[in-house]
């Protein structure tokens, strides 16, 4: 068993820190990365040491694997944690991280490059019985042919690239006369976005839910599963709210969809924590969609119901260890919610509203948690996801953490930049959320920009703290420039 004594976490803002908390209490020294933006962020002010990696732009910092794994050697360490995002799903930056002697806390590379494609994904857990949607064997190049497959299925289906997610080339066909100029542009848009154009033709689940379960799984072949979770509220195929335990499973379809999970796991020899996404129709069918080779933005809720620290568990695993539970020590306890925080604009079709961050003050209280990066004063910049934070309520059950949710939206005190609290309350009272009766549907179905009507933003307060916040910035930068130091590295923290 290797001992981890030092790790990098190749990444910025709320999910490094939440790494580096984790690695704390495990009495593991931490090296932040840092862009120029991000130079007086949380996680970098937490970490043990930091080191500055380029400019704002991502591909100039943050996606710099070489540099990073240059930097890692440098300073004697011995892991390196990719949290989600960036180079998390990289599997050319995990074999790089091996090949210098580190350990990459993740899974292998094999498991990263099957998974990473969606059709060498579907081909891998084909003899595992994980269920697939009906669809093309493989890749479709002939318009003809992809036609046929189509028409075999049924109306409508879904052409989606291979490589990639959120949303980029796919293409909802209802009908076979616009088939082929639905099909040139899935496409191009995987072309221009993935660098491969490769596509595949499956039906499309007209009234789905997004449903998700938590795997982890030790070098020794052990893998458990850790419940799902509901991720069904989302906008432009992009979740903002989740929550654990689904209200729709049955025992015994947990129990089934547990299973598939776990087999997908076995398909691709899996080692860590990893996220297998299913889509989940009415009357109880699912069908295998993908499997996230990291940790999840939405891993809290998990964490809520289960009592498993998963970056611990990511630590241990990467260490060597076996898992130290069974599937039959688990149990789900309570229920939890999280809230996705972005600095958007709900109302203009969720438009980033990017800014300064005037007001901020997080919510408290029992069964309260805020996963976030940013402090008051700081800005939500135009260069990465405007997330702001991740709010997370747990509660005996579903009704208490929603009762619980809403009373922390009414807490969260944010000015400077619009945000997406006020959809989430929104959300939090529908008739359909609170009785479980939803889908991935539910903004096109009920959300409408009338419905926030009545936040109007309180211009003279805003003026009165944008001053105060201009004072302390004003402060904070005579201070800097009193006790400043153009030393690359940050000084040691005891």
């Amino acid at each position: 068993m290797k001992q981890l004594t030092k790790i990098l976490v190749a990444n910025r803002g709320e999910i490094a820190l939440r790494v580096m908390r984790s690695a704390r209490e495990m009495g593991i020294k931490t090296v932040a990365v840092y862009s120029e933006v991000d130079r007086r962020a949380p996680h970098v002010l937490f970490a043990d040491e930091a080191v500055f990696v380029g400019p704002a732009p991502s591909s100039e910092s943050y996606l710099r694997g070489a540099e990073i794994v240059g930097v890692a050697k440098e300073l004697g360490v011995d892991g390196i944690h990719p949290g989600y995002g960036f180079l998390s799903e990289n599997a050319a930056f995990a074999a790089e991280v091996e090949a210098a002697g580190m350990t990459f806390i993740g899974p292998r590379t094999h498991a990263i490059e099957v998974m990473g494609d969606k059709l060498s994904a579907k081909d891998a857990v084909k003899d595992f019985e994980v269920p697939l949607v009906p669809g093309s064997e493989g890749e479709v190049q002939d318009v003809q042919e992809a036609l046929s497959i189509a028409e075999s299925i049924g109306f409508p289906v879904m052409i989606k690239a291979s490589a990639g997610g959120g949303g980029k080339g796919m293409r909802i066909v209802q009908e076979a006369a616009e088939f082929e100029s639905q099909m040139k542009r899935a496409v191009s848009e995987a072309t221009n976005s993935f660098g491969n154009g490769a596509v595949f033709v499956e039906k499309y689940i007209q009234n789905p839910r997004h449903i998700e379960i938590q795997v982890l799984a030790d070098e020794h072949g052990n893998v458990v599963h850790l419940f799902e979770r509901e991720c069904s509220i989302q906008r432009r195929h992009q979740k903002v709210i989740e929550e654990a335990p689904s209200v729709v499973l049955t025992p015994e379809l947990r129990e089934a969809m547990g299973r598939a999970a776990v087999n997908v796991a076995k398909a691709c020899d899996y080692r860590g924590a990893g996220t297998v996404e299913f889509i989940f129709e009415p009357g109880g069918t699912f069908y295998f969609l993908e499997m996230n080779t990291r940790l999840q933005v939405e891993h809290p809720v998990t964490e809520q119901i289960t009592g498993v620290d998963l970056v611990k568990a990511q630590i241990r695993v990467a260490q060597g260890e076996k898992l130290w539970f069974s599937q039959e020590d688990l149990k789900i306890q309570g229920h939890a919610l999280e809230v996705r925080v972005y600095a958007e604009n709900a109302a203009e079709n969720f438009m980033p509203a990017i800014g300064t961050l005037l007001e901020y003050k997080r919510p408290q209280g029992l069964g309260i948690r805020v996963d976030d990066g940013l402090e008051e004063g700081m800005e939500v910049s135009i260069y990465y996801d405007p997330m702001i934070a991740k709010l997370i309520t747990f509660g005996a059950d579903r009704t208490e953490a929603i009762a619980r949710m809403k009373r922390a939206i009414s807490e969260y005190r944010i000015s400077g930049v619009q945000t997406t609290l006020n959809f989430a309350d929104y959300v939090m009272d529908h008739e359909a959320f609170v009785s479980g009766d939803f889908d991935t549907h539910f903004v096109e179905k009920y959300f409408t920009p009338e419905a926030l009507q009545g936040d109007d933003v309180d211009v003279e307060s805003i003026g009165a703290m944008a001053l105060a916040s201009l004072l302390r910035v004003q402060k904070g930068h005579e201070k800097i420039q009193k006790n400043g130091t153009t030393n690359r590295w940050k000084a040691n923290r005891t």
